[in-house]
């Protein structure tokens, strides 16, 4: 299982607060076709959706392996 998800969804974050601070000093309306405050949103939300998504797997996939490894003791 690869944690390049989780590095991009910090770099997608790290984009948003980027922007954020982009929008605030120099006052950019748009980023292309859309405003600027719905690329912000959308980057962010991206990337903590996969962070988050990664940390559940990694913590379920740790509770599985946990309960195998009980499993195996009490077994033998």
């Amino acid at each position: 299982m690869s944690r390049i998800p989780r590095f991009i969804g910090y770099a997608f974050m790290a984009a948003a607060a980027v922007l954020a601070a982009v929008m605030k000093k120099e006052g950019v309306d748009m980023v292309g076709p859309l405003p600027a405050v719905a690329a912000l949103l959308f980057l962010g939300m991206v990337g903590v959706m996969l962070v988050f998504t990664d940390l559940m797997v990694r913590g379920l996939y740790a509770q599985v392996d946990a309960a195998k490894e009980r499993d195996e003791r009490e077994g033998d």
